[in-house]
């Protein structure tokens, strides 16, 4: 096994460069799925969140775009914000050997982006609804791309991208080497990998429904008119930063003007808003400017900022694939984290189904208190009340967690 990447048969110059950036020791998705992509196999990877997913993908794509120069690769994501994630990690990896790169986004500038386009760019990366408008527009050709990339499969299934994915394949060339990772591996993947990968070596590390182990999951029962109550007792009573997912954009932008109101530096995160709003908003949160971020499921989808110490599920999410992805958002690259979420009566048959994905043993009916938890005074993070909500005197998790935060962007996205 691939112990680190001078073991791997990689091109000098991605050795050196990755040596530069600080990748050292490979994770252990990348230590399997490299060596065989490597060889021009396609992969069906599951691995859970914040395992190092996208240097297993972007290692082998560098190296196939630096050993072949007329073809051309394509990367395609779930999220904008995930997106330019991704584009900046495959330009790190690049180095001074800069690549020709398209980013197709929606809410993004058209004009822009066919700038781009025009430069006959060596790799697309882009969502699927934007990626179909320059289809149709004819605007983008895939006639040398011999190199796919799809990541979180499972997120874009769940968005109802399976037209938009089925139309792009008819663009793309039949011989051509194919990567599909996926976080949850929900039965019809299955059915999906068989169409679009040929003969795949099946890659999985850990358990795909599993949430990681340096989380710790908590929750409590109380009524609708209840939560709003102990949220705030919740986010004064921790320290470090908070995403807090709510079910609708509206009950998003709501809460946070609420508090805003009360004292708290706050910011919404949903599908709603402009391009240009978003970035400032990640990256506000990103920098630690805003301590709390109220987020529906897909605008926070794939969001990689390793000071995020705690996931409060203010609403429990309509499919259960969508807690595991919710809670690992804290946790990542071996930091510890807690995931706290709010029952509510009605709430019982979702949280059944959720244990039951974690635990396809679990026996308890839909309304057992069995896995609950209340909260503990060992939980990551706990201090004595913090009246502003600031982030004076953090925990020591939150001192770990801020060390991480201000490594090079590569090294931590490395561990998404």
């Amino acid at each position: 096994m691939m112990q680190n990447f001078n073991d791997a048969d990689l091109p000098q110059a991605l050795v050196e460069r990755l040596s530069a950036i600080g990748f050292t020791t490979p994770t252990p998705i990348q230590q399997k799925a490299i060596p065989e992509a490597l060889k021009g196999a396609d992969i069906l990877g599951s691995a859970q969140t914040g395992t190092g997913k996208t240097g297993a993908f972007g290692i082998p794509l560098t190296s196939f775009l630096m050993q072949n120069d007329s073809s051309n690769a394509l990367i395609l994501l779930p999220t904008r914000e995930l997106a330019m994630q991704v584009e900046k990690a495959i330009q790190m990896f690049m180095g001074r050997n800069k690549l020709s790169t398209a980013l197709l986004i929606g809410g993004d500038s058209m004009p822009k982006q066919l700038t781009q386009l025009r430069k006959s760019p060596r790799l697309i990366i882009g969502t699927p609804g934007r990626i179909n408008d320059h289809l149709e527009r004819k605007t983008l050709t895939f006639k040398n791309t011999h190199f796919l990339v799809l990541d979180e499969m499972d997120r874009m299934l769940d968005m109802g991208f399976d037209v938009q994915l089925e139309a792009i394949a008819k663009f793309l060339p039949e011989k051509r080497q194919t990567l599909m990772f996926t976080a949850t591996m929900p039965k019809k993947m299955e059915k999906l990998a068989a169409r679009y990968l040929n003969n795949p070596i099946r890659i999985s590390v850990g358990g795909n429904q599993t949430p990681a182990l340096n989380i710790k999951q908590e929750s409590v029962r109380l009524r609708d008119d209840e939560k709003y109550a102990r949220f705030v007792k919740e986010i004064e009573e921790r320290t470090g930063s908070i995403i807090t997912f709510v079910k609708t954009k509206h009950g998003a932008d709501r809460m946070a003007v609420k508090l805003r109101t009360a004292g708290h530096t706050v910011e919404a995160l949903h599908g709603d808003l402009r391009q240009s709003k978003r970035t400032r908003v990640i990256d506000q949160f990103r920098r630690e400017k805003c301590r709390i971020l109220i987020a529906t499921d897909v605008a926070a989808r794939g969001l990689d900022i390793p000071h995020i110490e705690h996931v409060i599920n203010y609403d429990l999410p309509q499919c259960p694939e969508d807690y595991i992805h919710r809670i690992g958002r804290t946790a990542r690259a071996g930091a510890t984290g807690c995931a706290l979420s709010f029952l509510s009566p009605a709430d019982s048959g979702k949280w059944h189904a959720i244990q039951k994905l974690i635990d396809p043993e679990y026996k308890g009916g839909p309304s057992s208190n069995k896995g609950d938890s209340k909260r503990s005074s060992g939980r990551p993070g706990k201090r004595p009340t913090n009246k502003s909500g600031n982030f004076k005197g953090k925990s020591p998790t939150a001192k770990t967690a801020n060390t991480k935060s201000r490594k090079p962007f590569a090294k931590k996205i490395a561990s998404r």
